[in-house]
């Protein structure tokens, strides 16, 4: 009887030595939030009714997004998302709505959002399936005035928004101006402007996109990162794919021009 009991009890651990074997996860570990919150557009319409201080942000390109957007979306692209946290977004706590054109692009800027913090991110697809109210962006005549200078690399006309300051009011006064560009570092084209323009330098990250002024007589387009004292003269309003195709294989001609 007793040898019975023994073979009992032994069988009985095995058992139990098999199960914790079988690679399952503890519920509580597969339960475990380690993404964003995937949500279908009917329940981001009745998220986006909610009194929460909620924020939907639209991670297209600034071109799609003024072309039309959910009412009350803000715009941060896609791109420009590391790993640092949005200076438009500071409080990781706040309820996120993330949506872009198809679903693409905003599942992988739900998941950095995620990764840097935020808690409560919720992704729910593309716009071009969305069947709610959509707002486009309009400009003032004086608006339309500033945005007037054109930019292009190469043959290549490319978007751009312009900063509004004194160094940007004194490269219009030059235009046409064109500008040869040399690669250095792997992660911005420079080039001389011939003659010094006024600066109001600041210690600044710049990121892929960004147009600057250098020691007051050259401009900087960055299709990588440095951090640098510059002056911020714009934005090329591209993806860093396209930033690499257009200034990341070989030396380039800048035009600028009205």
């Amino acid at each position: 009887m007793i040898r019975l009991i023994k073979l009992v009890i032994l069988s009985g651990m095995a058992i139990c030595l098999s199960g914790c074997s079988s690679g399952e996860l503890p519920k509580d570990t597969e339960d475990g939030k380690n993404a964003y919150t995937q949500i279908t557009q009917e329940q981001a319409r009745t998220m986006m009714e909610a009194d929460d201080s909620h924020m939907i942000v639209d991670v297209r390109r600034p071109e799609e997004y003024a072309e039309g957007h959910i009412p009350g979306a803000i715009n941060i692209p896609n791109e420009t998302i590391g790993t640092e946290q949005p200076e438009e977004l500071p409080d990781l706590n706040q309820i996120l709505l993330v949506y872009c054109r198809s679903g693409n692009r905003s599942k992988q800027a739900a998941q950095k959002l995620f990764d840097i913090g935020y808690t409560n991110v919720y992704e729910f697809g593309g716009i071009n399936t969305w069947t709610g109210e959509i707002v486009a962006e309009t400009e003032t005549d004086a608006e339309q005035e500033e945005n007037t200078m054109r930019l292009s690399i190469g043959k290549t006309e490319v978007p751009a928004t312009w900063e509004d300051n004194p160094s940007v009011d004194a490269l219009k006064a030059l235009l046409p101006l064109t500008v040869k560009m040399s690669m250095y570092g792997g992660f911005e084209q420079v080039g001389p402007i011939g003659q010094s323009l006024v600066r109001e330098d600041e210690e600044i990250t710049t990121k892929p996109g960004d147009i600057v002024l250098y020691a007051g007589d050259e401009i900087v387009v960055f299709y990588g990162s440095n951090t640098w004292a510059y002056t911020k003269l714009g934005h090329i309003d591209l993806s860093v794919q396209e930033l690499t195709d257009l200034l990341g294989n070989g030396d380039v001609v800048l035009t600028i021009a009205e």
